[in-house]
């Protein structure tokens, strides 16, 4: 019975394996609107129940109605088992009968974001460098420091590195990480109930500004204005600012070019992917971290078959482990062939759907999907803004004109077919609008 108590600790990590499961399979809005916000209580082998904790009843009601196959088919495909999902509010767990014993789930999830599990190569050593610097002595080394490099690299394990060193070194500090997609949310948010006030004073009076994936501001001009404000006026207080992107600020095209400049008047770090020797050190430490015996022979292995994305090696530690506890079995070369392909199979692009597209052209255009759909809102920036759904539709996906129209609110064929023309001929003689659908494309492919 050692395993399946070694398996409920390491709970949480096999709980990470379902979410980005699950976020493969759905859109980014409604991940971080519903699955993010769900926690890991309890894996429960007397009644093969996975117990996870909800915000409240709604949720609940939503995730019961709408995203429960799914949980079922992400849990499925992590642990080979099926087990019946159980969701608990707050309200309940701290009513629970002692009779039956859930644990609270941990509220830190970075907490091994440090320096110290940082496996530094030729390929990070720049950047781990650099980052060390801002977090040793904030605002006096490199500000703004801009760290790029593709998915899985590291980006946001240093973010948290340098968040957790100057934690411990500057209590005092008030420090804000914050993907962007998240900032621009919160702003559409504060625009529609009239609270930018507050809005800009919470960013504008932090310490240390970190801020993931600003690749995702190309194009939203209203967006670009409002952080460009808020970056002025942090760097002229003196104050850390750090940014990621999966490409260096020259290459994010629909960048205005004053911020452009802001992004690029210190250090700009790259992040390649890890050498072997680096790969294998990596898979070392997370073993380390979570307690669980690799041999030098699957270190290796794992190490010459995954070899540009960390985050895959980190993974696939992780589901060893929680497979090796669940069938209490010993780590084989054959089971690690086993894992990888599960990971590889994961790690596919989702299908880009029309729901995607819209999504993200809605947030390049600052207006909803709904007004994209819509047949009666007629006005300019949502007419261009469909426009160019509907040539980045036909761009990504094989639906036909006929198709392409029912998606975009019953329109007839012959409307497709005249935005197809339009945002041609736009791109032709306008060298920004070609930029923007480029931006745009490769925002969609890369969420």
């Amino acid at each position: 019975m050692r395993g399946r108590n070694c398996l409920m600790d390491s709970f949480g990590d096999a709980w990470e394996l379902v979410c980005s499961y699950c976020r493969t399979k759905i859109t980014d809005v409604a991940y971080n609107t519903w699955i993010v916000r769900i926690k890991p209580i309890e894996l429960d082998f007397d009644s093969n129940t996975a117990y996870l904790l909800v915000p409240n009843d709604f949720h609940r009601q939503t995730i019961t109605r709408c995203y429960i196959p799914l949980l079922n088919e992400a849990f499925e495909a992590i642990f080979d088992n099926k087990f019946n999902i159980s969701l608990k509010t707050p309200d309940e767990i701290e009513s629970k009968s002692p009779a039956k014993e859930v644990k609270e789930p941990q509220e830190d999830n970075n907490y091994e974001y440090t320096f110290d599990t940082f496996i530094v190569g030729s390929s990070n050593n720049f950047a781990h460098a650099a980052c060390l610097a801002v977090a040793t002595n904030p605002s006096n080394a490199y500000n703004p420091l801009f760290l790029y490099g593709n998915s899985g690299l590291g980006k946001t394990h240093l973010l948290y590195a340098i968040a957790n060193e100057i934690k411990k070194n500057y209590p005092d500090k008030t420090i804000c990480y914050i993907k962007i997609d998240d900032f621009i949310n919160e702003m559409v948010e504060s625009l529609k109930m009239k609270t930018m006030i507050e809005f800009r004073q919470k960013y504008r009076q932090v310490d240390v500004l970190l801020v993931d994936d600003v690749q995702f501001l190309g194009g939203k001009e209203a967006m670009q204005e409002e952080f460009f404000h808020t970056f002025n006026a942090l760097y002229d207080a003196h104050k850390q600012i750090v940014l990621t992107s999966d490409r260096p600020p020259k290459e994010i095209k629909t960048l205005a070019d004053r911020l452009r400049s802001r992004f690029e008047q210190d250090l700009i770090a790259d992040i390649q992917p890890p050498d072997i020797e680096t790969r294998i050190a990596i898979i070392k430490r997370k073993a380390e971290l979570i307690d669980i015996e690799l041999s030098n022979e699957v270190c290796e292995y794992i190490a010459s078959k995954l070899k540009s994305n960390i985050r895959q090696l980190e993974g696939t530690v992780k589901k060893l482990k929680a497979k090796s506890l669940l069938n209490n079995e010993k780590i084989t070369i054959s089971s690690v062939q086993e894992v990888i392909a599960d990971i590889l199979n994961n790690d596919i692009p989702p299908e880009v759907t029309v729901e995607r597209i819209i999504d993200e052209v809605a947030r390049t255009y600052g207006v909803t999907s709904e007004e994209i759909r819509s047949q009666k809102n007629k006005s300019a920036n949502i007419s261009n803004a469909r426009h160019i759904a509907i040539y980045i539709t036909r761009e990504m996906t094989t639906l036909s004109m006929v198709s392409i129209g029912e998606e975009f609110g019953g329109r007839h064929y012959s409307t497709i077919i005249y935005s197809l023309q339009k945002v041609q001929k736009m791109i032709e003689k306008d060298r920004k609008i070609k930029e923007l659908v480029d931006d745009t494309i490769k925002n969609i492919r890369d969420r």
